[in-house]
């Protein structure tokens, strides 16, 4: 089984087209297929099945691409390490991150001084739910992510913890809680909300909390930015919960309209933490980040 041949079936099962495909990886459509038919020769399987518009995997197919995957990482790590011994790291470094417009978390820092410090280095981030970017680093879609986990840690995954910040409600100004020292979930119902989508980890967190209350609650909009979020609140939109870590600062057209009322019989907050595979699932550049990352968190 050739490394090549798993480089192109993963390209066709991720653009599900097989021009994209074939244009990824830089050969003709007839090379890409060629490289296919020897693969499934190898594997003894149908991977795609015929004649659909987009390409669709076989389950033999969808049972294989994490499998080729982490096989096409490790080989990339192998090359990684061997350049590591002359003191210089290469490569690629793939980043789930999360919603960090504003965020008093300097993530773009931190990647600053990595690509500086490591110029062979091709960097990519992503942001993505965390769901998704749990996901994608235990197949080896992503190097590593910054997520919001909930209360549990992935299997096969080290977690570096970041921060832990409260949410805080966001409300008008002129909003009847708006005066209030602290503010329980109950006095929440039959508020109008705009919320972060089902996907999000905070959502998940906030939803469990109304429910474990026994408490429902009216979401009138929904949006994946908190900016976005911030703004509608300050129009009167609705009200909402919100990360205390959010650096308002940066927002001061719509939060000079907020006001921001802590929580109270409840203990709400979001977690922030850096994903990476655990031993020599890894590879180099995301070890590497990773200690970049500790250093910059851990107490001096």
């Amino acid at each position: 089984m050739e490394l090549r041949h798993l480089r192109h079936f993963v390209a066709l099962a991720e653009e599900r087209s097989f021009t994209a495909a074939a244009g990824r990886e830089h050969i003709v459509q007839s090379g890409l297929s060629t490289s296919i038919r020897a693969l499934e020769k190898d594997v003894n399987a149908l991977l795609f099945v015929r004649g659909t518009r987009p390409v669709r995997l076989t389950a033999e197919g969808d049972a294989l691409v994490p499998l080729a995957r982490r096989t096409l990482e490790a080989a990339a790590a192998a090359r990684q390490t061997v350049q590591e011994v002359h003191g210089v790291l290469a490569g690629q470094l793939r980043i789930g991150a999360l919603q960090t417009t504003g965020h008093t978390l300097p993530f773009a820092g931190w990647l600053a001084e990595f690509a500086t410090a490591h110029p062979r280095v091709q960097i990519s981030v992503v942001q993505l739910s965390a769901s998704e970017m749990v996901q994608l680093v235990q197949d080896g879609g992503l190097d590593c992510g910054l997520v919001a986990l909930l209360d549990h840690e992935p299997p096969g995954l080290d977690v570096v913890p970041l921060l832990a910040e409260p949410l805080v409600l966001a409300c008008p100004r002129d909003h009847p809680l708006a005066a209030a020292s602290a503010v329980r979930l109950e006095q929440l119902v039959g508020e109008r909300f705009v919320e972060a989508p089902p996907a999000w980890a905070i959502r998940t967190e906030i939803d469990r909390a109304f429910a474990g209350a026994g408490l429902k609650r009216q979401i009138v909009c929904e949006v994946n930015e908190w900016v976005m979020v911030l703004d509608l609140v300050g129009a009167g939109v609705g009200v909402a919960l919100v990360p205390r870590g959010l650096d308002f600062t940066l927002h001061p057209r719509s939060t000079a309209a907020l006001q921001l009322v802590p929580l109270t019989g409840v203990q709400l907050e979001r977690r922030v933490d850096l994903i990476v595979p655990t031993g020599h699932a890894a590879t180099p550049a995301a070890r590497r980040f990773a200690e970049l990352v500790r250093s910059k968190v851990s107490p001096a």
